[in-house]
């Protein structure tokens, strides 16, 4: 990667100072206190220690991201419940536009929870981590005000065991999406309008 790619540089050395444990002069100070200079001095010792930064690229993405940021913004949730992290192609955006939202990341990955800890560990408080099965999930009935579902369900074996749970526990509301084409982002099953109808009509929502 070149060092010239424009990362979300206070995620990425969030994430240098929770891999490494290092004191480059910073890592005691809070995050959010750090100067661009030593959040890029992280960044270049994470780079020759070899850590992989890619994760934090800042690009576009794919239009769903912004689509669902637009809609967080506008319903301005309490807390989110964001469901399959991945490679964070949401969850870096999500953080980066919304600095002050509690957080709470699920996957059943052990090496994603692992990730993203370490980001945790770096400093950004509003984050946390839990690794759960999709269809299980560790939480109290309505303890998040949002969730987001996105391009999860065809990647689930039981896609309607897993929307239950997530609606047993949202409080106020579910962002879902789902593929409706095959691409290198979305690899899983497609859904059809009737199928998705079908699968939410099943769950009581349409």
């Amino acid at each position: 990667m070149s060092a010239e790619t424009p990362l979300f540089t206070r995620l990425a050395a969030a994430y240098v100072r929770g891999a490494l444990r290092t004191d480059v002069g910073a890592s005691e100070a809070p995050l959010d206190s750090l100067s661009a200079d030593q959040r890029e001095a992280l960044i270049a010792l994470g780079r020759a220690r070899g850590l992989r930064l890619q994760r934090f690229k800042r690009t576009a993405g794919p239009p769903r991201v912004q689509a669902v940021l637009n809609m967080l913004r506008t319903l301005d949730p309490a807390e989110l419940l964001h469901i399959g992290s991945g490679r964070g192609t949401f969850l870096w955006p999500l953080l980066d536009a919304m600095p002050r939202l509690p957080v709470t990341a699920v996957t059943p990955l052990a090496q994603r929870v692992a990730e993203i800890q370490r980001v945790v560990d770096g400093g950004v408080a509003t984050l946390s981590v839990t690794r759960a099965d999709l269809d299980n999930l560790p939480f109290a009935d309505a303890s998040f005000d949002a969730v987001t579902l996105l391009e999860v369900l065809g990647q689930v074996n039981d896609s309607a065991a897993v929307l239950r749970s997530v609606l047993r526990v949202a409080q106020r509301f579910v962002i879902i999406s789902v593929s409706t084409r095959v691409d290198d982002e979305n690899p899983g099953p497609i859904y059809s309008e009737p199928q998705l109808s079908d699968l939410l009509r099943a769950q009581g929502l349409i």
